[in-house]
């Protein structure tokens, strides 16, 4: 599919999005994200990647459409799963456990 980032043509199949994810370690997600495969990924990561451009030089929504068009499920920061590394340790500890009841 051909489709136009940061002012610059691709021509982008769902198989070459999933070849050039294979061996990316997701980042954290502080925004949109896709579902590659069993992962979820930062949509300007994969953005990076696909295009080979700096994240500065295209938009999150240019990602997205493409994305989508090819079939892959976006989510905006909202739908997204919460960060496993949200909480220090103490924190989650605190939350599993609950608060001290009063004696």
């Amino acid at each position: 599919m051909r489709c136009v980032i940061a002012r610059f043509p691709f021509e982008l199949t769902k198989n070459g999005v999933l070849d050039s994810m294979k061996g990316v370690t997701p980042e954290e997600i502080t925004g949109e994200s896709v579902v590659i495969g069993r992962r979820t990924y930062p949509v300007k990561q994969v953005g990076q990647v696909i295009t080979r451009q700096d994240r500065r030089d295209f938009t999150a929504r240019e990602v997205v459409l493409a994305l989508t068009k090819l079939g892959f499920t976006c989510r905006d920061l909202s739908q997204s799963a919460a960060p496993a590394h949200g909480l220090d340790p103490v924190r989650r500890a605190s939350e599993a456990l609950g608060a001290p009841t009063a004696a």
